[in-house]
């Protein structure tokens, strides 16, 4: 599932037609199972309260996929706030990022999500993003959550560390579901038992990461290994010194015909390189597959 980009038109505004039409092109051609809204990649942090109710309601709306809302925040009660609204909004999940920039000890991460777990019936995603947030989660409060919170099912794994993946898989077993929270190491993850990506290439590689899983599913480990390195260029593409995630897909959809607008400040729109590398990458990737 893809974490989607959030459109804005041409004044800046939250540009709800453009997100159901994304959305719909995801779920319908671009090979997504699912869509997160409202998380980093979708610019959650500069969206209005207003803004974050009328996107999530709209994409739920738009798909029949199950749609996460991103609820995270660096304040307890914001977050449970939110994951108490999602539901209600059509919302199929909530993605609770770990606070960030306030890096609390471990047993204040642990409170957070049981008070934001307790605010909702929704299945409840952890996100450890330790290099956006500072502080990563323990493995021994991520255990505690899974096998004692009935909602918190699910872990997005952005932590770079797959021996740590794997020994919560270990641990945990069908307690969690683990998903890849990085393109470059879905392979791996996956590997070793995740059951699958929450992605910012996926809005262009979705069907290539479809081909991927069911080579691995199929015991195909060295077709597994050519659909991985034929999506290399897109690893590096997407997130570099002069232009991350955001800007990079709302750059990528333009160049494939799926305009959304740019990013909001603090994020620039891209440089006019990132557009002609978007459209040699899209176009380096059609190649190769035929």
């Amino acid at each position: 599932m893809s974490a989607m980009v959030t459109p804005f038109d041409a004044a800046g505004r939250l540009d709800l037609d453009a997100a159901r039409r994304l959305a719909r092109w995801l779920t319908a051609e671009g090979g997504n199972d699912g869509l997160v809204v409202a998380g980093t990649t979708g610019e959650a942090s500069s969206l209005t309260d207003d803004e974050w109710r009328d996107l999530v309601r709209a994409v739920s709306e738009a798909v029949t996929v199950p749609v996460l809302a991103g609820t995270g925040s660096p304040g307890t009660a914001q977050t449970v706030a939110l994951t108490r609204e999602a539901a209600g909004l059509g919302a199929a999940g909530v993605l609770v990022v770990s606070p960030a920039y306030v890096r609390p000890p471990q047993a204040g991460i642990e409170a957070h999500y049981r008070a934001v777990a307790e605010a909702t019936s929704l299945p409840v995603m952890i996100y450890d993003v330790p290099l956006r947030t500072g502080r990563r989660i323990d493995a021994g409060v991520l255990l505690r959550l899974l096998r004692e919170v009935p909602n918190v099912v699910a872990f997005k794994d952005a932590t770079g560390d797959v021996a740590g993946a794997a020994a919560l898989l270990a641990e945990a077993g069908d307690a969690v579901d683990l998903y890849a929270g990085d393109d470059a190491l879905a392979l791996p993850l996956l590997a070793i038992g995740a059951v699958g990506l929450v992605g910012t290439t996926t809005h262009w590689t979705g069907p290539w990461f479809q081909q991927l899983a069911a080579a691995l599913d199929a015991g195909d480990l060295p077709q597994a290994r050519r659909l991985h390195a034929r999506l290399q260029p897109s690893f590096a593409y997407v997130n570099s010194d002069t232009s991350v995630f955001a800007m990079s897909v709302k750059a990528m959809l333009a160049a494939i015909g799926l305009p959304v607008g740019t990013c909001r400040l603090p994020y620039p729109p891209a440089p006019a390189s990132v557009s002609v590398q978007a459209g040699e990458v899209w176009a380096g990737l059609r190649q190769a597959s035929g």
